[in-house]
């Protein structure tokens, strides 16, 4: 009954033998096909030399160039009109704002008749003293007449005299109810009412002169040795819009808690900057060597930037890069990759560290 049992464990051995056989030509097979099908046909490129602007970055505010305060010079008047509002451009000498006018006008009216009564009294003193004057010669009038009428002269002069200084002040008052711009530009804030009364020196109105901007940007020290006045600034605003400025001036003192210096940067009228507006830009100092590549062909991963280098063995070696400034469809390399290596020009992300690839062309 036991015989039977040896054949069959015969050829159970063969059939595992046989089965070991298949498996290892089948694992052959696809380690061959693995070597004769690459992971995927990629374009081999080398770092190509290129010039690029050197730039100093900064960042800042845009300003008022020179802001003007309005406001009234004259004591407790009611307001009564207000001609301009925030955003409206005004000339030098435009009337702003006007103050009621009556009781300025009834006290300039009552000085002006003070003055015209001095000078009534003045021409009278003026007619004695010089009567007197001419009685002193033969002796019908005493030295004491003479000179209480010479003094009554003087005295007459000096009352005209502080009756004309009111009247000016009271004329000048007359004027200061119509407040006027300084100058010409763009008002940025209105604080007048009409209705309200106002003591002297109450800010009415603000304007900024000639409707000029400035950015006002931090630099390094490092960097700030390198600035001169007079070269062209980049300045882009939140909306990504760019304006070309000029330095206009260095600061000469730096910050002790930043570090940092501040330029000044005059920028052209536009409507594409607003005072207060945060700003970042750059200066161009000059031109020098860099060595670049395709953007597409640098890949970022964790926070890092990798390029996938091609082997020897036509396998590639994803490689941490350090990268600079951008130019186009380039960007720089400043270090981790030598200028002789050989890297995949597109289609990195299809691609792992090690992957097998075949170079089109």
């Amino acid at each position: 009954m036991k015989k039977p049992f040896v054949p069959v464990l015969a050829v159970f051995v063969v059939s595992v033998i046989v089965m070991s056989i298949m498996l290892t030509r089948a694992s052959g097979d696809v380690a061959e096909d693995a070597v004769e099908n690459p992971a995927l046909t990629v374009t081999a490129i080398r770092p190509q030399r290129v010039t690029l602007s050197l730039r100093i970055p900064a960042t800042g505010n845009i300003a008022a160039w020179e802001e003007a305060s309005i406001g009234t010079q004259s004591d407790g008047l009611r307001l009564t009109k207000v001609k301009v509002n925030v955003g409206d451009v005004v000339k030098r000498g435009q009337v702003l704002a006007v103050f009621a006018p009556e009781t300025v006008i009834a006290d300039f009216a009552e000085a002006r008749a003070v003055a015209e009564e001095a000078a009534a009294t003045l021409a009278e003193a003026e007619a004695n003293a010089k009567r007197a004057r001419v009685l002193e010669a033969t002796g019908a009038m005493s030295a004491q007449q003479i000179n209480q009428y010479e003094t009554a002269e003087r005295a007459a002069r000096a009352r005209l005299d502080a009756a004309k200084a009111i009247e000016r002040r009271h004329r000048l008052r007359l004027a200061h109810t119509q407040v006027r711009a300084p100058d010409d530009g763009l008002i940025s804030s209105r604080t007048a009412t009409v209705g309200a009364v106002l003591p002297s020196g109450e800010e009415l109105f603000r304007l900024i002169r000639k409707g000029r901007l400035e950015w006002r940007a931090e630099v390094g020290t490092a960097d700030l040795m390198k600035l001169a006045p007079g070269q062209p600034a980049q300045v882009s605003t939140t909306g990504n819009q760019t304006i070309e400025g000029t330095l206009r001036v260095i600061a000469p003192a730096i910050d002790t808690q930043t570090r940092n210096g501040l330029v000044y940067v005059d920028l052209p009228e536009t409507n594409q900057a607003r005072a207060g507006m945060f700003a970042r830009g750059y200066f161009e100092i000059g031109n020098e060597s860099a060595l670049t590549l395709p953007q597409s062909a640098v890949l970022l991963r964790d926070g890092f930037s990798y390029v996938l280098r091609i082997g020897p063995d036509s396998k590639v070696i994803r490689t941490r890069v350090t990268v600079g400034r951008r130019a186009g469809d380039r960007i720089e390399i400043t270090g981790g990759l030598d200028p002789s290596e050989r890297v995949v020009e597109s289609g990195g992300s299809f691609l792992g560290d090690g992957d097998l690839v075949r170079e089109q062309g």
